[in-house]
């Protein structure tokens, strides 16, 4: 009885199906008595069974691995969506502040109803050969103004970020994991800091690279998270444009034409 129980069920329905087969080859030999007859289907019945397994593992499994892979990429990008209105549209609309060169590629993220996936794919190549570079120095009454209240703000989001990192299905989705990373490791580094605004001129440069990490990061994630609701959720992607952190004429109320 105990072995019966360690054994998986999809084995035990094996064995269950195997001793039925066997008892109706037995039950058509006892009723027709032609022995030929029944070890000839059965050999043609085997014969058969590479061409079962192919299309079983190779074919159906194929189909139900993209489904649910599918499946499970929707929900990630959900947590995408969650994780942007919670975190990064504002983290993104701050850090952009202080970029040097934020006029000129910003104009490349500038996104309208009219964008194509082309202009994806041009947007997408822009900011990869863009050189990031944040003006974020000590002395700085602005700097220090935004390293603090930015401390504060990720500080308040430490749990959730802490909760998207944690979920298993996140490793699914390399590139997001990377800047779930960046972002709690920007975070860590900001709340180790009792004070941001009396550092050494050496620390505020380490915390620019830190910044400047999860600004190009956020960047990308942004535009591709952007690309997915203008192919499959128009409702969303009318909110996210009219919230876009790059276009300094986006109001999230519509206006009059």
């Amino acid at each position: 009885m105990n072995i019966m129980k360690r054994i998986d069920w999809k084995v035990r329905i094996g064995i269950l199906l195997i001793i039925l087969s066997a008892l109706l080859y037995f039950l058509n030999f006892t009723l027709f008595h032609e022995a030929e007859k029944v070890w000839f289907y059965l050999s043609i019945d085997m014969a058969f069974v590479p061409l079962e397994v192919l299309l079983v593992v190779l074919v159906i499994e194929s189909v139900i691995s993209r489904r649910e892979k599918s499946i499970m990429l929707e929900k990630l990008n959900m947590v995408i969506g969650t994780f942007f209105s919670e975190v990064g549209t504002d983290l993104l609309a701050e850090i952009s502040k202080f970029d040097s060169k934020s006029n000129k590629i910003n104009k490349s993220l500038v996104i309208n109803s009219n964008w194509a996936d082309e202009d994806f794919i041009t947007a997408k190549k822009e900011i990869k050969g863009h050189k990031y570079t944040l003006d974020i120095r000590g002395n700085d009454p602005y700097s220090e103004e935004f390293l603090t209240a930015t401390k504060n703000f990720l500080m308040e989001k430490r749990s959730f970020l802490l909760a998207l990192l944690e979920n298993p299905n996140m490793l699914e989705h390399e590139s997001f994991t990377e800047l779930l990373r960046a972002v709690f490791h920007l975070t860590e580094e900001l709340q180790s800091r009792n004070d941001i605004t009396n550092l050494p001129m050496a620390d505020y440069q380490h915390l620019k690279i830190d910044l400047e990490r999860a600004y190009n990061l956020l960047i990308f994630e942004w535009l591709e998270y952007m690309e997915h609701l203008m192919n499959n959720y128009p409702y969303l992607f009318s909110l996210a444009m009219r919230t876009n952190p790059f276009d300094p004429e986006a109001s999230v109320e519509i206006k009059d034409q």
